[in-house]
């Protein structure tokens, strides 16, 4: 069990949290026709949309409230009502993502309420889904905000029901945020490699993976997890839940429908996987495929190959509480030491860990830690570049955001290929690390002009030995 360590600074220095409004957003991204909707001052959501075109190399469409000083003293409810109107009228989207941000939250917006309103004075636009959730940027992380998002969109789209396994080649897969659109990718063909047709809630990986259409420009999502699918969720044979964050979104689905879930931490490292794929021979009753079983024996023999560079390496790690879980148990899995492990947010699954300590803080908490412990490498996002570079260590990017690198969104990390990609990946690293010590040369050995090495011969006097 993991001691729980708050940071008391007065201040966040060199910040590693990402918002709870940009974790909402990245939700309703990864549906079909969608539009997120922050509730706030144009900067914030223009901040939001950097980070994600940076990160995604991809347009991103994301509209705000607008609130100014006037409407953030006296109210803004119009403001919502009248976005809401002109979304639904110009782009005509399935799904309205209405996230707060800390500027509404501060002035004491209801949503659930300004919804109401405009349902009340807009029934032309009955059939635009509108998912309102309360989204407070001073409190959690992207993760807690993606998970919140997730609640929302099952309390709003998924009716209560008594049909599990009327579609017995259905499942149903909650991904968290520290799913990559790489990751969803390989979830949906390991599922698919059973005979089973997977319905990823929500699907960045059909969203997100930058594919080109042939639309120049679109209003809202192409691609990612029809409401039509979502709707059906409760039809599904079973839930495979990945991540902690999305226990009450788990718990939420099950009481509404009665699917039988089955939950992972992660999906990194020889354990993870196993219990993956058992819980997928379990659903379908199938045998596990061959191609699976040779992708297992490759992460065995990767496992084989890099445990001398791996084991007993001191790491440092810095990320939201899913993903931080999932590669400390990874590393721990094979005999790395994490001397310093932050998190932005408080989850009840970081006491879980097999850790002495994990601190919720910033990057200079891990900075700190990492230089005390003697770390040799760092796995962090692109905030931590200038920390690695002070450590004078290497840096493995990892979590959101990645905006000084290319084709970190499509990195692949769960699964057998996933982590056994990892595991070179950082054994490459450590082995940079090793410098070889230079080669010794005697005394007795100079270099000549043209560059071949020569012996000087000596005479003893005393005993006319040649050395």
């Amino acid at each position: 069990m993991a001691e729980i360590i708050q940071s008391k600074k007065a201040l966040a220095v060199n910040p590693l949290k990402v918002s709870q409004p940009v974790g909402a957003s990245l939700a309703f991204l990864g549906l079909n026709r969608s539009l997120p909707l922050m509730h706030g001052s144009q900067g914030c959501t223009a901040f939001g949309k950097v980070f994600f075109v940076r990160h995604f190399r991809e347009p991103i469409p994301l509209q705000t409230t607008a609130m100014d000083q006037m409407s953030s003293i006296m109210g803004a409810d119009e403001n919502v009502v009248e976005a809401l109107r002109t979304l639904s009228d110009k782009s005509k989207p399935d799904i309205i993502g209405l996230v707060t941000t800390g500027l509404s939250e501060t002035q004491g917006t209801d949503i659930l309420r300004t919804v109401k309103e405009f349902r009340a004075a807009h029934p032309e636009f009955y059939g635009v889904a509108v998912v309102p959730v309360n989204t407070p940027d001073y409190l959690g992380c992207l993760e807690s905000g993606f998970a919140l998002a997730v609640e929302a969109l099952i309390r709003t789209l998924v009716p209560a029901s008594d049909c599990a396994g009327r579609r017995p080649k259905q499942v149903n897969v909650l991904a968290s945020a520290m799913l990559t659109p790489g990751d969803i990718e390989a979830i949906k063909e390991w599922v698919e490699a059973f005979g089973l047709r997977p319905v990823v809630v929500p699907d960045i990986g059909d969203s997100l993976d930058g594919h080109l259409v042939e639309a120049e420009y679109s209003a809202l999502t192409i691609g990612g997890t029809p409401r039509v699918e979502i709707e059906a969720l409760g039809e599904s044979a079973a839930t495979l839940v990945v991540g902690s964050s999305l226990a009450k979104a788990a718990d939420i689905l099950k009481e509404r429908t009665g699917v039988p879930d089955f939950r992972f931490t992660g999906l990194m490292g020889l354990d993870d996987c196993d219990a993956f794929t058992q819980a997928l021979a379990e659903i379908s009753g199938r045998e596990v495929p061959a191609k699976v079983e040779r992708q297992r024996a490759q992460l065995q023999d990767a496992m084989v190959d890099s445990h001398f560079m791996l084991g007993f390496a001191r790491i440092a790690l810095a990320a939201d509480p899913d993903l931080l879980g999932m590669q400390v148990r990874f590393l721990r899995g094979m005999g790395a030491e994490v001397v310093a492990a932050v998190s932005p947010h408080r989850h009840e699954s970081l006491a879980a860990l097999p850790l002495a300590k994990v601190i919720v803080g910033d990057l200079e908490d891990m900075e700190v830690a990492a230089r005390a412990g003697g770390a040799q490498l760092v796995i962090a996002n692109s905030h931590a570049v200038d920390t690695a570079h002070r450590l004078a260590l290497p840096l493995l990017r990892a979590g959101f955001p990645q905006y000084d690198t290319m084709g970190g969104y499509a990195r692949t990390w769960v699964g057998y290929r996933g982590s056994r990609q990892a595991l070179f990946d950082i054994a490459n690293l450590m082995l940079g690390q090793h410098h070889e010590l230079e080669a010794y040369r005697s005394f007795y050995w100079s270099d000549d002009r043209d560059g071949v090495g020569q012996r000087h011969v000596v005479t003893s006097s005393a005993t006319g030995l040649v050395h």
